[in-house]
């Protein structure tokens, strides 16, 4: 079993080489002489920074002094400029093309709705007044008719 585990850490550690003997051999190939040294040390920057990982902090204040170093400054939001406010104000000359929507009376939906019965009652009304002049009439005859022959 130790053979074995050994053996497999072993494989592990030639491989890793392998590939790192292999970023570097295609860094060398493509970046240039002055930008191939900074491009080693940037790789040992990152890791290095891989090994010891650093905190950073943006809404916790840490109590260690040590973690306090990570602590990041809130960033600085631009200033809001309302495109609305900034915007110049509509002429009065012009006109609201919603004003013609608008109905001219505020009880044009209760008209519609009775519109049919107010008909209704309306011809009931002229057959009545029809039928009181008639009866009027039919009264003034009965009066002259006696009146001419009291006479």
């Amino acid at each position: 079993m130790a053979t074995e585990e050994e053996s497999i850490e072993q494989a592990a550690v030639s491989r890793r080489e392998r590939l790192r003997a292999l970023k570097a051999a295609q860094e060398l190939l493509n970046a240039p002489d002055e930008d191939s040294a900074q491009a080693d040390e940037d790789k040992t920057n990152e890791t290095n920074e891989e090994n010891n990982p650093s905190m950073k902090f943006r809404n916790y204040v840490p109590h260690d002094k040590q973690l306090q170093e990570g602590k990041v400054a809130p960033p600085v939001l631009p200033k809001f400029d309302n495109p609305v406010a900034a915007a110049p104000p509509p002429s009065e000359d012009q006109e609201d093309p919603f004003v013609n929507i608008a109905p001219k009376k505020p009880n044009w939906d209760l008209r519609r709705d009775v519109q049919k019965k107010l008909d209704k009652l309306e011809r009931r009304t002229q057959k009545a007044i029809y039928k009181l002049m008639e009866q009027q009439e039919q009264e003034k005859q009965l009066d002259e008719g006696v009146n001419v022959i009291e006479d």
